[in-house]
Parts: C-alpha cells; sequence; structure tokens
C-alpha cells in the first residue's frame, strides 16, 4: 500500500486561490429542496461544507481517499453532512443523487468519455451533474514535471507509470453530454490569474497537487532530488517577476438530466 503523501496544509496555502473556481461551479448549480448530494474528491471538507450549506441540502456525502485529507474534514462534520474514506475510481450509483458534484478530482482518473457515463447513471431524473477539472497540462509548470520523469533515475524507479493527461477538450465534453441525453449544459473553459508573491510559488502550488503524484510514484529518496531538477528546469522558463503573474486553465462543466 502506497504511503499518503497529501499535505492539507500544503494545499491550504493557496485556499484562497484555490475557492474562486469552486465559487463559480456551485453558481452553475440549480438549488431544490431536499436534496442528495455527493462530492467526488471533497479534499479538507471546508468546500463540501460550504457546498451544503449552500443548498440547504438534506444529505451530503463527501468521497475522499486521502486518510490526510480526510482527517482535516472530521471538523466540518455535521447535520446531514458525511465524509468516507473511498477511492473515487470506485464510485457507483444507481438514479440516487440530485447532484454529483467534483472539484478539481476527476483529473486524476482516465478514460472521461466512460466516467462521464458512470457518473450519469447515478443520477436521479432531473439531477444535476456539476463537474471542474483543471486544463494547465501545457504549461511549463505541467510540462517540465512530466519532462523529469522521463529522465533517469527517476523513469526506471517509478512504481507506476506516469499517466498522460485524462481531461478532454471543452468542446469533447460538450459532445459527451449531449450524447448521454442530458436536457441541459453549460460548459466552459476559464483561465484563472493568480498573482503569487514569485515564480518560487508555482513550485509550492505543484506541491500540493500534481507533484504529489511523483512523490508516491517515486521512493523516498529520490523525490528530493526530483524536486530539486524540477526547480532548476522550471524556474527559467518563468519570468523573475514580483508579483508573479500564473495563469491557470479550468473547463467547467454543468448538466441536468431531463425530469422524466
Amino acid at each position: 500500500m502506497s504511503q499518503d503523501h497529501w499535505n492539507p496544509a500544503q494545499y491550504q496555502r493557496f485556499a484562497a486561490e484555490r475557492r474562486q473556481p469552486f465559487e463559480d461551479l456551485c453558481a452553475l448549480v440549480e438549488p431544490a429542496p431536499d436534496m442528495r448530494v455527493v462530492d467526488l474528491g471533497s479534499g479538507t471538507g471546508e468546500l463540501t461544507a460550504a457546498l451544503h450549506a449552500r443548498l440547504g441540502a438534506r444529505a451530503t456525502l463527501g468521497l475522499e481517499r486521502s486518510a490526510n485529507m480526510l482527517a482535516s474534514s472530521e471538523a466540518f462534520g455535521g447535520p446531514g453532512l458525511n465524509f468516507s474514506k473511498a477511492d473515487i475510481a470506485d464510485f457507483r450509483g444507481d438514479q440516487e443523487w440530485d447532484l454529483v458534484f467534483s472539484n478539481a478530482a476527476l483529473q486524476w482518473l482516465p478514460d472521461h468519455a466512460r466516467l462521464l457515463g458512470r457518473l450519469t447513471a447515478a443520477l436521479a431524473p432531473g439531477g444535476q451533474l456539476a463537474v471542474q477539472v483543471p486544463a494547465n497540462f501545457d504549461h511549463p509548470s505541467h510540462v517540465v514535471a512530466a519532462e523529469v520523469a522521463r529522465e533517469e533515475p527517476f523513469a526506471s524507479a517509478m512504481t507506476a507509470p506516469a499517466r498522460p493527461p485524462a481531461v478532454l477538450a471543452p468542446e469533447r465534453y460538450a459532445v459527451l453530454l449531449d450524447e448521454l441525453g442530458y436536457a441541459r449544459q453549460n460548459v466552459r473553459l476559464q483561465v484563472y490569474g493568480h498573482h503569487l508573491d514569485s515564480r518560487d510559488d508555482v513550485v509550492e502550488w505543484l506541491r500540493g497537487t500534481t507533484l504529489t503524484a511523483y512523490e508516491t510514484a517515486l521512493p523516498a529518496e529520490l523525490f528530493p532530488l526530483f524536486l530539486e531538477r524540477y526547480r532548476a528546469r522550471l524556474l527559467p522558463q518563468l519570468h523573475d517577476e514580483h508579483p508573479y503573474f500564473y495563469p491557470f486553465k479550468r473547463i467547467l462543466l454543468w448538466a441536468r438530466r431531463a425530469d422524466d
């Protein structure tokens, strides 16, 4: 069993910047009485609690694989709001949820065409799907990480091969939602601009998310070297500005099933 390298404190260093996409995704959801909500990849639980309160949901379940992140969510549990340790790759449902919600988690799963079909099957008639995924994989912050992982001594030491990005083009999601029979949909690509203290903070940003996958796949003694090489390769490609402007692309999608 691999060690849990998710670090809530590292992730929360940029909590304010990460919150706006969540707010924008919530704004797409159409509230209804007594909603049953599942949040796939609930992280530290803070945003799941905000979603639960905003919707006045009857029941909200946050699913999270990382025990470290799940431990942070304990403070947010309350009436109708529960968290459970689960791999969202295993999530299944049979028309039991009024909202399947996922903020910055599904990018870790492969085959999004099949995945959307599975999430759709979990929705009740009139149910809603709301998903936000990063789409910044062509930025040097992500490209350089993948390049370093293909080099030695890292490539041969990886316990699992690095997966190519599973996130699709926005228009592909729109086509898939239509093929799945949704009555209405809203899909958009949005660029979020973040003013970080310096370009060094881009490394700290990725350490809270993307680089965690490489840390998990590498022997503990190799990750510091990986991080050192990543930093040395990345920083010269970024403007040395104070503050540093970090543009980050994300896809937001929302769709509603017919009431049948």
